[in-house]
């Protein structure tokens, strides 16, 4: 299975993955030029492994929660890519995907409920709550969320894996070697692979933004008084 995927909820990262394998990556930490580097990233990765777009078996993007720019950005390139390819396309929350490195590295014990969390500015975390697999391979089971909120309000007595877990340290239980961790594009594709393989649902690419955009459209102008 060849997917290509893309996320853009915190840092923008690409990943060309041929079935468990990492064929090529690109990631980048800044958070306003998200527009701009993923379409050459892409361009990139599939000129240097050789791969046409029309090759992959399906292009899986990161639909948050995000910050309204950043998210976009990378929905709106997942969704050009799809149409022009004409090959499948499948969104995968962003939180997922932090989750399952947070498992699948150990992080956490098999069985044991867990937080993912990034950071979504405002003094505020997105998060969702997780069950570790008492199987190794296998994905974490969502058992609440996303949600948005700030740290302190977050469920107590669970260990948090993620950008949010360094940023407040004094709120929560952090999990230090995840506590600067983002959602990875590489670690998307392997989830939607997994699920794909055991015939499991995914989701469609509407974004998960949890609040309103910081811009807003003007209201009528005042009429100029005598």
């Amino acid at each position: 299975m060849l997917l290509l995927a893309l996320d853009t909820s915190a840092a923008a990262t690409v990943a060309l993955l041929h079935d468990d394998t990492v064929v090529g990556r690109f990631a980048s930490a800044d958070t306003r030029s998200h527009a701009e580097v993923l379409a050459p990233a892409v361009h990139r990765i599939l000129s240097e492994a050789g791969v046409a777009g029309t090759e992959l078996d399906a292009v899986v993007a990161g639909v948050g929660p995000g910050p309204f720019t950043g998210l976009r950005a990378g929905l709106v390139t997942a969704r050009t890519l799809g149409f022009v390819w004409d090959v499948p396309l499948h969104g995968v929350m962003s939180l997922d995907a932090l989750a399952f490195d947070a498992a699948a590295g150990g992080a956490v014990p098999a069985g044991s409920a867990f937080l993912a969390g990034t950071d979504a500015r405002r003094g505020e975390v997105y998060w969702a709550a997780y069950r570790a697999p008492s199987q190794s391979g296998a994905l974490p089971e969502l058992l609440d969320g996303p949600h948005v909120g700030t740290a302190s309000t977050l469920p107590a007595g669970q260990p948090l894996v993620g950008r949010a877990a360094g940023l407040y340290p004094d709120d929560v239980d952090g999990v230090p070697a995840f506590a600067a961790s983002d959602p990875d594009a590489a670690s998307l594709a392997r989830v939607a692979r997994l699920r794909l393989l055991a015939g499991a649902p995914l989701r469609d690419t509407s974004p998960l933004y949890l609040r309103e955009s910081d811009a807003q459209v003007p209201g009528p102008r005042k009429r100029a008084t005598a």
